[in-house]
């Protein structure tokens, strides 16, 4: 269409990678497509380099720190149960709904312009936060910030693509556990730093806004930068596959397939947004003191670190990825039964199993990979379940607050958690089928 911009658009890059060009490699078509490398192209790559990690570093701190402190934020703003549990649903309602604009944002602007724009709004939403006179005024800035984190929680690996396409895997490591070391460390160290701090938890809160401002700096001098590797990185690709993906867009609503893997992403998202937001206050409310409670969710959160390199080349090796499907779903039903018999005695252990079973994220993410044949095809079903499944999960965990509020335990709520698990296994096993979304379309 004459009237769109020129940049290609980032949800059909991974489809030109089957190409007749890409036969050359990676290295080659990154030679193809910029000059030899220089010191200014180097200067490029390692502040790209440093913009990743500082970028992965602030994308869950916002939403781990508060679970954190959500006693006190609760307290102090007098929030219900309920209210507390809208406020632990608004990130997964944040990342389907800002998640689906970072596409086209990245067409107009440029992918480094509008992370720049991300970090920026993570900066403006954790610093505005601790000034809340109320919750709706709190629950506005956690929604500015969540903006950020959706639009460039989906524009990371186009950044990864398109500055580093010959270092694809070790550059998404790189990330992955950027991410996953924010996401632990902020659990751990709001409670004991807050205390260090003086007790409040305004202050425990804001000081995350420090890092996410330190992350806009590498972003500003790339946002000129857009046009480098995306010039006609294949304009004859880019209307052909835009032409294909809007042909056979509908097709993937027909697809069984399709439908079991958005609805395993929105069940294993759903216990992961629950796990942060409640879990250190299920481990609190059981007795364990906060900063243990904090340091137990951090456990959970950094078991993703290293098992996120081994479950997907597992399941790239198996036909039916259904065994650890269900492998991880019974993790996830041996730690529910734990916090419901004996949350404080063996919490260390409960913490492991949850952490393990919240690896079926990065599963998802391969299966997604591997039911579709062309990467056309990877790129409708990818947008089709992430969007299905973040819609999923916002339920989750606003019907754990009201169960919390009404029971006045976390009996039913835990039993609504370990209870998600089957339905999780079930979908995990038609989505680990052996069939691409071709097939059934």
């Amino acid at each position: 269409m004459p009237d769109e911009p020129k940049t290609l658009d980032p949800a059909a890059r991974p489809a030109m990678t089957t190409a007749p060009a890409a036969t050359t490699g990676p290295r080659g078509a990154a030679a193809a497509d910029s000059p030899a490398p220089n010191r200014a192209h180097r200067w490029t790559l390692g502040l790209v380099t440093v913009g990743l990690v500082l970028a992965a570093l602030n994308l869950r701190p916002a939403i781990t720190s508060l679970g954190a402190l959500l006693e006190e934020v609760s307290a102090d703003l007098h929030m219900s149960g309920t209210v507390a549990g809208v406020l632990t649903s608004v990130p997964p309602l944040c990342f389907a709904i800002f998640g689906i604009m970072a596409p086209r944002l990245a067409r107009r602007f440029g992918p480094a312009a509008v992370v720049c724009a991300g970090m920026a709004a993570i900066f403006a939403g954790l610093i505005l936060r601790p000034f809340a006179g109320g919750t709706v005024g709190f629950l506005a800035a956690s929604a500015l910030a969540l903006m950020g984190i959706a639009v460039s929680n989906v524009l990371m690996p186009v950044i990864v693509k398109r500055y580093f396409p010959d270092r694809i895997g070790s550059m998404t490591g790189l990330y992955s556990m950027a991410l996953a070391l924010g996401t632990s460390v902020a659990a751990a160290a709001t409670v004991p730093m807050t205390a260090a701090l003086g007790g409040d938890w305004r202050i425990g809160l804001g000081v995350w806004a420090a890092i996410a401002a330190l992350a806009v700096l590498p972003w500003i001098p790339l946002i000129r930068d857009r046009d480098r590797a995306s010039e006609d990185r294949g304009g004859n690709g880019r209307g052909a596959t835009t032409a294909a993906t809007e042909t056979a867009a509908p097709r993937i609503t027909r697809s069984r397939t399709a439908w079991a893997l958005g609805c395993y992403f929105g069940l294993q998202a759903t216990g992961a947004y629950i796990t942060m937001g409640w879990m250190p206050q299920i481990f609190r409310d059981a007795g364990v003191p906060a900063s243990t409670a904090g340091v137990l969710l951090a456990v959970t959160m950094v078991m993703g670190v290293p098992l996120a390199f081994v479950i997907p080349r597992l399941a790239t090796r198996m036909r039916n990825q259904g065994p650890i499907v269900v492998a991880l779903g019974l993790c996830g039903l041996a730690g529910y039964t734990g916090l419901f018999l004996a949350p404080a005695a063996g919490a260390w252990v409960w913490a492991v199993l949850l952490g393990i079973s919240n690896c079926s994220f990065p599963l998802a993410l391969t299966m997604i990979g591997m039911r579709s044949r062309t990467g056309a095809g990877v790129v409708r079903l990818s947008a089709f379940a992430q969007s299905v499944g973040y819609l999923i999960s916002i339920p989750g965990p606003l019907l754990v607050g009201v169960l919390y509020q009404h029971s006045g335990g976390w009996g039913l709520p835990i039993i609504l958690m370990g209870g998600l698990m089957v339905p999780q296994m079930i979908v995990g096993t038609l989505a680990g089928r052996d069939r691409t979304v071709e097939d059934e379309s």
